[in-house]
């Protein structure tokens, strides 16, 4: 695989990290209401959840849930639901003005397995890189599947760089939002209000 092919990649990759997304919304809106560390332990969990399609990618099993009305369905729907459920929560949470705290370790652990379920539970994750990595491989060099890992891990690496850096920027946000009560009293309801678009965005995808 050439240079010129990777870094066309790496740019490729960076504009649609940058591009509103779901997962890159739900970065900035737990940075904005939790802090800097709880958008890095989302954005782990996020790419840990990329692994899994960038391998399913590989494997083919991608191919397979776009070709899977049914499967596609379900797990659009499953995820669809389990963001609409952390709006709901969002929205049941108290209206006070929060204040910069300790996490514990679960607290974080939770966090993770949010960013894992949000990512895993997006077909389209998988149908986009079903669709991406094929423009970027080269079969005449050979080892196609190994072409196509390699790719999948340059989109990871500069989705992390790029999230880590959305939660920086969100977490000072934060600090600002912190001396405005009347704004923080409201960030649990736009925190839910960005839950229940994604999911309803999600849920009206197509296959």
């Amino acid at each position: 695989m050439s240079l010129s092919i990777l870094f066309s990649f790496l740019g490729a990759s960076i504009i649609l990290c940058i591009m509103p997304g779901p997962d890159n919304l739900f970065v900035l809106a737990q940075s904005l209401t939790q802090s800097w560390k709880a958008g890095i332990y989302i954005t782990l969990g996020l790419c840990t959840g990329l692994l899994v399609h960038i391998s399913a990618a590989v494997l083919g099993i991608s191919a397979i849930i776009y070709q899977s009305t049914l499967i596609f369905t379900v797990v659009k729907f499953a995820g669809a639901g389990y963001l609409i459920y952390l709006a709901w929560q969002s929205f049941l949470a108290k209206s006070e003005p929060f204040s910069i705290s300790k996490h514990s370790k679960m607290a974080y652990w939770t966090l993770y397995k949010r960013g894992i379920l949000m990512n895993v539970l997006n077909p389209k994750v998988s149908l986009f890189f079903l669709a991406l990595l094929p423009q970027f491989v080269n079969p005449k060099a050979g080892h196609v599947s190994l072409q196509m890992f390699t790719l999948g891990i340059v989109f990871l690496v500069a989705a992390f760089i790029l999230f880590c850096l959305f939660s920086i920027f969100a977490s000072t946000l934060r600090k600002w939002l912190i001396g405005k009560p009347a704004v923080a009293k409201r960030l649990n309801k736009i925190q839910g209000v960005i839950f229940m678009l994604i999911g309803i965005k999600i849920a009206f995808s197509e296959n």
